[in-house]
């Protein structure tokens, strides 16, 4: 079928269903109308009958503002947890890891014997795969299946705009813990700590060289990074010398996988700053003082980073470029300046909080006017199909959705460059994305597709089929919420297995 932008929105077929069946009584126990139920598709993963059963239970508003303060006792369900739970990135601490990962490349380069070594090298290699392997499916898991699910896309989006590409030295190792301890829990939080914890963290600082930046030895790398792409953004205001200063502010930032603190003479012995891999190294900082953004920063250590990230945070620039993107995330290309002036606004009013931003956001007109226009990423597109084909039966084995990313071009933590992903729909609607979206509609459309066969020897892949045509669609006639032409071709679908395909890859779905 044919991919066109639509005049108006479209929503899914869970969509029409839940609105058309709906009954109308008072506040929080009111069936969800076709506005609430695409604000469910848009805020969360994709539309599925348990979520929008926890919308109606709770009210459109009491939904929206939970979603936007996510409570510590909010978990997935107990058979997802138990699957996050086994795996070894989430029962090894992150340092342990890099550690015993590094002990086995040292271990097998000093191997003498050519054949041994090379099986020692792919041994570590696959080591260090499936480690970013365990991160992915992690993620999809909560993806899935988590109740947060703003938290969980703010969490992605968070991971692609600081981004870091998992194949670079040792990131494999890091990459699970670098979303799960430093993005996910400040996703919706202020950004200015977002912003430092990313900086403290291995993966950031291993990705982006900072831990080659040293004094006499500067490394500009992470310093423009943190200006163009991470907070002020491109024409912003900003000189090549502050990009300079600022790198000059982060000598010394880096990384120890020693557990030995490094020899320092006596005055610098109280300016080490250690926390797991991290460190702050005062032999290989610049201590002169600098004029960042025209600020002068006397030198003094580590107190030098927080200084400027304070300044760099609470610029108007950051502001907007950071509320750009995230207005660009949700509502797709081009957001209206004025929703992106306001989300601003809030965002310096509230000292960069985030979820005070969203609430700008999710409130406006604007918002309302782009339900349904947005057109999905590979990464939306895999997670919804998954989530309205089995709702919350919980898969086994989460390769195939990663196998699907990586055929999509937006494979989880594999984006090269520090950009990260491209949010436009022109990135991802060209005739080759969508002949490979038409294979994944079918593979999930036909059965399982491998989700419920565990990633275990002598595994047997479980019987599972969605019914996509079945009470949830058309008993409230799915066909009154869809264009002509694709009623006319569900219509023409020879079986079951036909009609998902090409639901799951019509326009209305390809849309949120």
């Amino acid at each position: 079928m044919r991919h066109s932008r639509p005049k108006r929105a479209f929503f899914t077929a869970a969509t029409a269903l839940l609105a058309a069946s709906a009954t109308s009584v008072a506040d929080a126990q009111r069936p969800p109308s076709a506005h609430d139920l695409a604000l469910l598709n848009r805020i969360t993963w994709g539309q599925s009958a348990s979520a929008a059963d926890s919308l109606q239970k709770l009210g459109p508003r009491a939904w929206l503002d939970r979603q936007l303060r996510p409570q510590a006792s909010d978990r997935p369900p107990a058979e997802v947890q138990a699957q996050i739970d086994a795996l070894p990135i989430s029962r090894t601490p992150m340092a342990d890891l890099v550690v015993q990962m590094n002990a086995q490349i040292q271990a097998a380069n000093k191997l003498t014997d050519p054949d041994q070594k090379k099986l020692a090298q792919q041994a570590y290699q696959q080591g260090m795969t499936d480690l970013g392997r365990q991160a992915a499916t992690r993620e999809l898991l909560r993806d899935l299946y988590s109740p947060d699910q703003l938290q969980e896309q703010m969490t992605w989006f968070w991971l692609n705009h600081f981004n870091v590409h998992m194949y670079k030295r040792d990131v494999r190792a890091m990459v699970g813990d670098y979303e799960d301890q430093a993005i996910r829990p400040r996703a919706l939080g202020k950004f200015r700590d977002l912003l430092e914890a990313t900086l403290k963290h291995p993966a950031m600082l291993r990705y982006l060289d900072n831990d080659q930046n040293a004094a006499n030895h500067i490394n500009e790398n992470y310093a423009r990074e943190i200006m163009e792409l991470h907070t002020m953004g491109v024409g912003s205001g900003y000189s090549q010398k502050d990009v300079q200063e600022l790198a000059r502010i982060l000598t010394g930032v880096g990384v120890d996988l020693s557990p030995d603190p490094p020899k320092l003479k006596a005055a610098y012995q109280p300016l080490l700053v250690r926390a797991g891999l991290f460190e702050f190294n005062p032999n290989r900082h610049d201590f002169g003082d600098k004029v960042f953004l025209g600020h002068v920063i006397k030198g003094s250590g580590f107190g030098e980073v927080e200084q400027a990230l304070d300044i760099i945070a609470r610029e108007p620039a950051t502001a907007h470029h950071v509320s750009a993107q995230m207005a660009a995330y949700f509502m797709g290309d081009d957001p209206p300046p004025a929703i992106v002036d306001r989300m601003a606004k809030a965002f310096q009013r509230s000292d960069g909080d985030i979820a005070a931003t969203l609430r700008v956001l999710f409130a406006s007109r604007e918002f309302d006017a782009s339900l349904g226009k947005a057109f999905k990423d590979p990464m939306h597109f895999a997670v919804s199909a998954v989530r309205l084909a089995y709702d919350d039966r919980v898969i086994l084995n989460a390769t195939p959705m990663q196998n699907w990313l990586n055929r999509m071009s937006e494979g989880l933590y594999n984006h090269e460059t520090p950009d990260g992903y491209a949010m436009t729909s022109a990135a991802w609607d060209g005739p080759g994305q969508m002949a490979v979206r038409f294979e994944i509609a079918r593979q999930i459309g036909s059965g399982s597709a491998g989700l419920f066969k565990a990633d275990q020897p002598q595994a047997k892949d479980q019987p599972a089929f969605p019914q996509l045509q079945n009470a949830l669609y058309y008993k409230a006639g799915l066909d009154q919420s869809l264009a002509p032409a694709t009623r006319s071709a569900l219509g023409q679908a020879g079986s079951p297995q036909d009609w998902n395909t090409l639901f799951l890859s019509s326009p209305e779905f390809m849309r949120r």
